[in-house]
């Protein structure tokens, strides 16, 4: 057995999905690992990992629109005694900054993947994304742990 940990690092060009199905296939083919398990953190409170549909952009798209119905980036929480938004507490970064934690704990921080022939073990339509919550362009980093052989 084998072990690989090394960090992505990414540039996002603000909120929405980047693919990352080709970045981490390669890396596992320069790891030269065959047969394995990879597991992927984001380092990040305001970005999350996804597995979605890789064919239809639409699915995305709808995926964000639930997302913007559900927590909007507008600085204003929930919903207080009178029936009044307010604005969130922390916003030390602007109107999307704590909308972004939020959506980042209704989503998921790490997923854990099976490698098989050197390359993820995927579904036809499965492609895995960095979800940025973020308005603005980020750079993010993703530690990629590959045990196998």
């Amino acid at each position: 057995m084998r072990q690989v940990l090394e960090q992505l690092e990414l540039r996002t060009s603000g909120q929405g999905f980047t693919r990352l199905n080709e970045s981490l296939n390669t890396w596992i083919a320069d790891a030269a690992i065959q047969l394995g398990v990879l597991h992927l953190t984001c380092l990040h409170t305001s970005a999350s990992l996804t597995i979605n549909e890789n064919a239809d952009p639409r699915v995305l798209k709808d995926l964000a629109m639930w997302m913007d119905a559900v927590v909007p980036q507008d600085g204003l929480g929930p919903l207080d005694g009178q029936g009044q938004r307010t604005r969130y507490l922390h916003d030390d970064e602007g109107d999307d900054d704590m909308p972004a934690h939020i959506r980042t704990a209704l989503t998921a921080q790490t997923m854990t993947l099976s490698v098989k022939s050197g390359r993820l073990l995927l579904g036809t339509w499965q492609g895995i994304y960095l979800w940025e919550h973020r308005a603005m362009p980020q750079r993010r980093r993703i530690a990629c742990h590959l045990v196998g052989e």
